[in-house]
């Protein structure tokens, strides 16, 4: 099973994705972070997340790009992909990052992933309304990650967006 959740900053997207693992992946769970902790908001967002699954049978692995060479210990019950908006950020901008062909890269990498387990939650930003004009990078940036959102959503078995804390059936399931 593929499942998306996108939310504004804040949103309580995260939280929710969490949940909706955890109903269905009863045992073995992965979390699997993508931030890089640049900085002191980056470490601090890093450290609540961390004390938001506390408990809930996550084992995680920091892995910020190159998805589909990623080896795991083992196969899980469920898998929760925090977040996509980092890792394209990750492979368009970082020196070792996949740059051109991301957006394969990134495709590539969550196929692999869904081979490792049964459930796979993708956590991802809407960035998408608030009409600002942004440096040409940021456009392309944003292009792609719309292009991400697309092709997942066309895949997924249910997509949900988080919306002030409340979680909004898009596609699939309506019952939360």
């Amino acid at each position: 099973m593929l499942i998306l959740v996108t939310g504004g900053a804040a949103s309580g997207k995260s939280e929710h994705a969490e949940r909706l693992l955890c109903e269905r992946a009863a045992c073995s769970r992965l979390y699997l972070a993508t931030m890089q902790p640049f900085g002191a908001v980056a470490q601090a967002r890093i450290a609540r997340h961390r004390a938001l699954r506390a408990g809930k049978g996550f084992d995680t692995v920091e892995r910020p790009l190159g998805l589909a060479g990623l080896t795991l210990p083992h196969q899980y019950d469920g898998i929760l992909l925090e977040d996509l908006g980092n890792l394209l950020a990750n492979e368009l901008f970082a020196p070792e990052g996949a740059k051109d062909a991301a957006f394969g890269s990134i495709l590539a990498g969550i196929a692999h992933l869904q081979d490792c387990c049964e459930t796979l939650v993708i956590v991802s930003n809407e960035i998408f309304a608030d009409g600002l004009p942004y440096a040409p990078e940021t456009v392309g940036y944003a292009a792609q990650l719309g292009r991400l959102h697309t092709v997942l959503a066309g895949r997924a078995d249910a997509v949900y967006e988080s919306v002030c804390g409340i979680l909004l059936p898009v596609k699939g399931e309506h019952t939360v």
